[in-house]
């Protein structure tokens, strides 16, 4: 169904080159980055009150380009198994369609490594849980995932905002060190992650007919052209519009959760970086102006298709939430939020963070 070797060398043959560095610079990068990591994870555990140095057990990976693809593929592998295996099942056996999936296969493989290349040198680091563990892709001994550094996209957003490189990749590390703590610390989000993501497949509907028709009508609404008559899909991302009435309950929670992790890590990064980071006043300005802004036109265009100017949103209100509630409660009474699934915000909450205080820590009644 999904040609995977395929999707990695598209992605490598067309993602853009990486900076200009010699190879005694790239291994001074990498060696910097690993040290920041160390001095991160003291600092964040610190301020967050969450984890130990014995649950803080996933590796630390400085990747380049294709080295972020081929863990996103591993990742995506994993997850959409069930679904693709079902798509596969409802296809059949068939020589025709044998045929037809194969071609289908490198299709979708194409495309999947188009949106991959694109984003390829936009990330400059992940908290990545769901591929298997393996030789190049290593997890810590519990399970769990691993912690991906961008080498190349860190140097290249660091000369491209002009500001001290030293202080930039240590204020960069604070955040996702931040998600490789609230991983470790809470054991039961990643599975609770993977549950709701599988929830949201097992609800898509497989008949290729279906499917065809709801992108279509996406690709209307995306350019204007939505049938007369036909409301409510303005600002919405292709992903957003295709789904289902079930799915999107779904998709409300997991936004929420993503808001809080997104939020969580800014909020700490913020927290953090006045005492360990000399210039962040001046990383953090410049830095939300090339959130806000995008590179360009097709930037903007395609950020907008793939929802990730709503990934922008989720660091706005969930960092607006968590600070709401630690401002209100303290850091230990914001750390409820992690107790299970039932103390997550709500959707509806991460805008209205004293509903989420009045629900979590309500006095019971006598």
């Amino acid at each position: 169904m999904v040609d995977w070797n395929l999707a990695v060398a598209t992605a490598t043959r067309l993602m853009r080159p990486g900076p200009d560095v010699s190879r005694d610079e790239a291994r001074a990068v990498v060696a910097e980055l690993r040290r920041h990591a160390r001095s991160a994870e003291e600092h964040v555990r610190g301020f967050t009150n969450l984890g130990t140095p014995e649950t803080h057990d996933t590796p630390l990976l400085v990747v380049d380009r294709p080295g972020w693809v081929r863990a996103n593929v591993a990742g995506f592998r994993e997850l959409l198994k069930p679904l693709l295996d079902k798509m596969q099942e409802r296809r059949g056996t068939s020589p025709g369609n044998v045929m037809m999936g194969a071609v289908g296969g490198k299709v979708t493989g194409v495309e999947l490594g188009m949106l991959l290349s694109f984003l390829a040198s936009r990330v400059l680091g992940q908290y990545e849980t769901f591929a298997p563990a393996t030789r190049d892709l290593p997890a810590g001994a519990n399970g769990g995932g691993r912690l991906l550094l961008v080498a190349p996209n860190i140097v290249h957003v660091e000369r491209e905002l002009d500001v001290e490189p030293h202080d930039f990749r240590l204020w960069v590390t604070l955040h996702e060190e931040t998600h490789r703590t609230q991983f470790t610390a809470v054991p039961w989000l990643r599975d609770h992650l993977e549950g709701e993501i599988q929830a949201f497949l097992a609800e898509t509907d497989v008949d290729p007919t279906t499917v065809l028709e709801r992108v279509r009508e996406a690709a209307q609404s995306l350019v204007g052209g939505r049938p007369e008559g036909e409301e409510g899909d303005e600002g919405r991302s292709l992903v957003e519009i295709v789904q289902t009435p079930a799915q999107r309950e779904i998709l409300g929670r997991l936004t929420a959760v993503m808001s809080l992790l997104e939020g969580h890590a800014d909020y700490v990064m913020d927290g953090v970086g006045p005492e360990v980071v000399p210039s962040v006043a001046e990383i953090r300005e410049k830095f939300q102006q090339r959130r806000a802004k995008g590179a360009s036109r097709l930037d903007m265009a395609l950020r907008k298709l793939l929802g990730l100017d709503a990934k922008l949103r989720q660091y706005r209100d969930g960092e607006r939430f968590v600070r709401a509630v630690v401002d209100e409660v303290g850091m230990e009474g914001f750390n409820r939020v992690w107790t299970s699934p039932n103390t997550l915000p709500t959707k509806a909450e991460i805008g209205k963070p004293a509903d989420w205080i009045t629900r979590v820590h309500r006095k019971p009644e006598a």
